[in-house]
């Protein structure tokens, strides 16, 4: 789950909510179709889908012209591991109920820059196979009506626009498809016996090592090395002697961007994880090495972005997206070293 560091409000409020958002994590259960303990609560009127700079795969809809359908508004964005992961359960979800009084909107807001461009939304629209209304907030309008801190977060409506169910973060699925299936049912919709059955694919327990962010004005933790970020200059980086996990440390030169490192010459990356995959959000016409504990990455643990070069794990690097560059086959702790052609630019780690 992520959160915009940058609108989040501190307090009572927002701690409560932060533990509920956490508590997705232990308690999805195997699914029960005939589960009724589901819990819904009247938030009150759903606030209506505004300041939308574009549609992908509708035109504009409102909550108030969705009265007699069940709505569920999904803040999400492209680059956001969390989110990409939430996406087979919502297609299913869509295929499920998009007949039976379903309607999904998917609320792109973006968290990086570059996902504010519509073909960008639009490409990973079409690749990660999303059939329902993706409405583009680029200005926050929407994220801000709903004081949303969230991605991915769910807001579910009933028939009359009220907001009876709400969930932040991954893994909560059966409680919402529950809900889904529950409002549904009270507004007289006839809906399929059986819930939907997506496999989670991660085991949130075993992942040791939390998001870490790039960059002098995003990342919420310091280098490890001792010359830390410098504000928009290039930097000659050593790396030292004595590392600590779930750190990141450079060697050769880097830029230091607001929201991201770029590699400049001899440029590597070093960083002891908990964990089974190994995800980066990067962009930069540019190519990187994959190394892992010291050794070349075994083929076994290839991400869907690597390929073989020269008898290394290499990853080509383009657009802005998130890129697969380990894909281990159990969990563990290992020592990740990266060596970056000139250009690359590298904002979140994220891990499975």
């Amino acid at each position: 789950m992520k959160v915009n560091i940058y609108t989040i409000v501190f307090g009572i409020v927002g701690v409560v909510l932060l533990l509920a958002g956490f508590s997705i994590f232990f308690f999805n259960q195997t699914p029960q179709p005939g589960n009724a303990n589901v819990v819904l609560q009247d938030y009150g009127p759903a606030p209506n889908i505004q300041g939308i700079s574009g549609w992908i795969n509708s035109n504009a809809l409102n909550i108030s012209q969705l009265r007699g359908k069940v709505v569920l508004i999904d803040f999400w964005t492209y680059s956001c591991i969390n989110c990409i992961r939430s996406i087979p359960h919502l297609n299913a979800w869509y295929s499920a109920y998009g007949n039976s009084g379903l309607v999904i909107v998917g609320v792109s807001t973006p968290e990086f820059q570059f996902e504010h461009n519509y073909s960008n939304v639009y490409n990973a629209v079409k690749q990660f196979g999303i059939k329902f209304p993706v409405a583009l907030d680029n200005n926050y309008s929407t994220w801000d009506a709903y004081n949303n801190h969230y991605w991915p977060a769910d807001y579910l409506v009933d028939t009359h626009g009220n907001i009876q169910y709400i969930t932040f973060g991954e893994g909560d699925y059966n409680q919402t498809e529950l809900a889904i299936r529950k409002l549904l049912q009270n507004a007289g919709y006839s809906i399929q016996p059986n819930l939907t059955n997506v496999a989670l694919g991660v085991n949130f327990s075993m992942i040791n090592t939390p998001e870490i962010y790039l960059g002098w004005a995003r990342a919420r933790s310091p280098l490890g090395n001792a010359q830390g970020f410098v504000e928009n200059q290039t930097i000659n980086y050593t790396k030292p002697n004595t590392t600590l996990q779930n750190t990141v440390y450079l060697s050769g030169n880097w830029y230091n961007s607001p929201d991201g490192m770029v590699a400049v010459n001899d440029s590597k990356l070093f960083l002891t994880y908990s964990a089974r995959n190994v995800n980066i959000v990067a962009s930069g016409n540019s190519t990187i090495t994959v190394k892992l504990d010291g050794n070349v990455l075994p083929r076994s643990d290839y991400g869907a972005d690597d390929s073989m070069l020269n008898g290394n794990a290499t990853a080509k690097i383009g657009p802005s997206r998130l890129y697969v560059i380990v894909n281990g086959t159990t969990y563990g702790t290992h020592q990740l070293e990266i060596d970056a052609s000139p250009g690359f630019k590298l904002y979140t780690f994220t891990f499975g």
